[in-house]
């Protein structure tokens, strides 16, 4: 199970205020570490949600019968498009 974001930020916060009040140098070393560490896992953390965002309206897109609309106005003859191009290259 992964970390949400509201977590991450929430970790972040708590560390960075912690870093930031401490009277130890080596808590505050320790706290702003923490921090840094929970500020790239919920960057991390929002890539994955956005990317569960697309999917979830790919998905619905797929159920309503739109998507295949989009799929054949896109697709190409072969389902290697690089091959059709070195074939037009290798008959000059």
């Amino acid at each position: 199970m992964f970390p949400s974001a509201t977590l991450c930020r929430s970790q972040q916060a708590y560390h960075r205020e912690r870093a930031e009040t401490a009277l130890l140098d080596n808590v505050r070393n320790v706290a702003s570490k923490a921090a840094l560490a929970w500020g790239k896992e919920a960057e991390f953390a929002e890539h994955r949600e956005a990317r569960r965002v697309r999917t979830r309206e790919v998905a619905d897109l797929i159920a309503s019968g739109k998507m295949e609309a989009m799929d054949e106005a896109d697709s190409f003859p072969s389902e290697n498009p690089d091959r059709i191009l070195a074939d037009v290259r290798t008959s000059r």
